[in-house]
């Protein structure tokens, strides 16, 4: 297979792909596609890497979503045992999210009804980041993480930025991607500073809030993703999302920084072999 694109972050493990995640595994072999799966809670990290373990064009990466930190009681045990499987590339998805922190984590849906319990939302997610933090730092791999801001702030990436600054001080090699970026330029100056790079998905096909990150960011500091299922690119808009939209974000970050596409691709397939040890295509 000649490796063209690397989806940095995707969920074809989730349910959505029941039906023809096969025929879609074989699709993005025929296309050059690379898929990091990733899980989000212990359950989805170990379909990743079942599925990782089954095709040469699959890794994972395994982790505790901040989303899922209610659900489940972190136990590095188990996620140090998975992530001795050499599929597993990565750490994470892990986080912090303040944008669904003002809700219950019982499907997104319930108000919580005190600042103490929103406040006991990120205590704990942040708890549970600083554990995955360890665990990357132990086995040598890169973080995945999520950060999503409250509405109109930039707390999350505030938070995430101090965290990790002090674990880098203990952690010299640590190191990752910022899954779906959705801060500004200072957030994202900072995040690269600190030896991260961002990644963006599709959504940038149809709106223009992330073009002046795109443009003003170093090239080798950018990964393409999906995140499918979700966020379909324009030609797809409303219909699940799979790893061959990795092209259209890749091309649509040519488009947006006015470079060639070809040459932006083989920049963006560098940086994702490089952070993640994957084989040279």
């Amino acid at each position: 297979m000649q490796v063209k694109y690397i989806d940095a972050h995707c969920h074809i493990q989730f349910e959505q792909y029941a039906k023809d995640d096969a025929e879609l595994i074989e699709r993005m072999r025929t296309e050059g596609v690379v898929g990091i799966v990733v899980g989000v809670d212990f359950e989805s990290s170990k379909k990743a890497v079942a599925l990782a373990e089954a095709h040469e064009h699959l890794f994972a990466s395994i982790g505790l979503h901040p989303n899922r930190a209610d659900k489940e009681r972190y136990d590095v045990s188990h996620y140090r045992a998975l992530a001795a499987n050499t599929k597993v590339v990565a750490i994470g998805e892990c986080g912090l999210d303040y944008y669904r922190a003002q809700r219950t984590n019982t499907e997104g849906s319930a108000y919580v009804t005190s600042a103490e319990a929103t406040d006991e939302v990120k205590r704990v997610q942040r708890e549970v980041l600083r554990a995955q933090i360890e665990l990357a730092a132990e086995v040598d791999k890169p973080l995945i993480i999520h950060s999503r801001p409250s509405a109109g702030t930039q707390d999350a990436y505030n938070d995430l930025i101090m965290i990790l600054k002090s674990a880098k001080t203990k952690y010299p090699l640590l190191r990752g991607d910022i899954h779906f970026f959705v801060g500004g330029i200072p957030e994202a100056q900072e995040l690269i500073a600190l030896g991260f790079t961002l990644s963006f998905t599709a959504v940038i096909t149809f709106a223009r809030d992330y073009d002046t990150v795109i443009r003003a960011v170093p090239l080798a500091s950018i990964l393409s993703e999906t995140d499918a299922p979700y966020v379909a690119p324009t030609s797809r808009r409303g219909k699940r999302n799979d790893p061959l939209a990795a092209i259209d974000v890749v091309n649509q970050i040519a488009e947006i920084r006015g470079e060639d596409p070809g040459a932006i691709r083989e920049a963006l397939l560098a940086n994702a072999q490089k952070l993640f040890g994957l084989p040279a295509s």
